[in-house]
């Protein structure tokens, strides 16, 4: 039996399979390609985490290429009453042709693909979301061309998402400026990694000299879900919010946010909403990234 495709890391997957990805999504959006390339095929959601875009996108991406969804959470699995992950996998691997898995340690996502024999989707873990960036390096070049060579700059936390950031710079080629709080930064590890496959990643301190001439500003909330909030956590991140006086540093730039987003925290509302945004053009794409990701993984 071959290995089955996963998607778990952008670390993992070669950068012309991520571009034939997106080539793949590209094509979706524009009403192309096979009317049911997955007919016939099941795809199992499993969330320990809430979601509304990567609920949503999976489900309707699934069902448009002619495939079906079966949504399960925690309460509804064994592993709620101690079955293990492994043999979670070992058995939905007899019933389902593919797993999208939103849950909170990134060890279980990989337990769960080293167990089955199916197709495992990385749909958010603690430690990276690589559905997201698919969709934000789409919307990125519908809006700026190619990516590669650009200035991005993250303000903020240095979450998850931050670290998937870190893996796109190495696969997609562009600059990435992080501006995060020192006791918030990301993890060290993440950043020599991808400095030792030639990306260029540039920590500052100061926010303003980060976004200054960016052509693209990113940022995330506050507290990401597993997180606790606290005053301490806030004063810290206070100084990096995403707001006009900021954004003027960078005019030509557009801004992301994977969402939700909590405007008056780490954006304001008048950039959320203002011109530079492209919060629901990038949420769209989720829709069309994930058809991508369902044909390399189940096609």
């Amino acid at each position: 039996m071959s290995k089955p495709t996963h998607f778990l890391d952008l670390d993992t997957i070669d950068a012309k399979e991520l571009r034939r990805i997106l080539d793949l999504a590209q094509a979706f959006k524009r009403g192309e390609g096979a009317a049911a390339p997955l007919a016939g095929k099941t795809l199992a959601m499993i969330f320990e985490k809430p979601s509304t875009r990567t609920r949503v996108s999976f489900e309707v991406a699934i069902n448009q290429l002619g495939g079906h969804a079966v949504v399960l959470s925690q309460t509804e699995l064994q592993i709620g009453r101690g079955e293990t992950i492994g043999d979670t996998a070992r058995v939905l691997s007899r019933y389902v042709d593919g797993v999208m898995m939103r849950t909170n340690l990134h060890e279980k996502l990989v337990d769960f693909a080293n167990s089955g024999t199916i197709p495992v989707i990385n749909g958010l873990t603690d430690r990276s979301h690589p559905c997201q960036l698919m969709a934000d390096v789409m919307t990125y070049e519908e809006h700026r061309g190619p990516i590669k060579g650009a200035k991005v700059a993250w303000c903020g936390d240095g979450n998850n998402m931050a670290i998937t950031w870190i893996q796109a710079a190495v696969k997609f080629g562009f600059e990435l400026r992080l501006a995060c709080p020192k006791e918030l930064a990301p993890p060290r590890g993440d950043i020599d990694w991808a400095r030792n496959h030639g990306a260029a990643i540039v920590e500052l301190d100061d926010p303003y000299e980060a976004v200054r001439g960016a052509d693209c500003v990113v940022t995330d909330t506050w507290v990401s879900m597993g997180d606790q909030a606290s005053e301490s956590r806030t004063r810290l991140l206070t100084p990096y919010r995403v707001d006009q006086t900021l954004m003027d540093r960078a005019p030509d730039a557009i801004f992301m946010h994977c969402l939700p987003a909590h405007r008056g925290e780490e954006v304001s509302a008048d950039v959320l909403d203002g011109p530079q945004s492209v919060v629901w053009d990038e949420a769209e794409n989720r829709l069309h990234a994930q058809k991508g990701i369902l044909i390399h993984c189940m096609g």
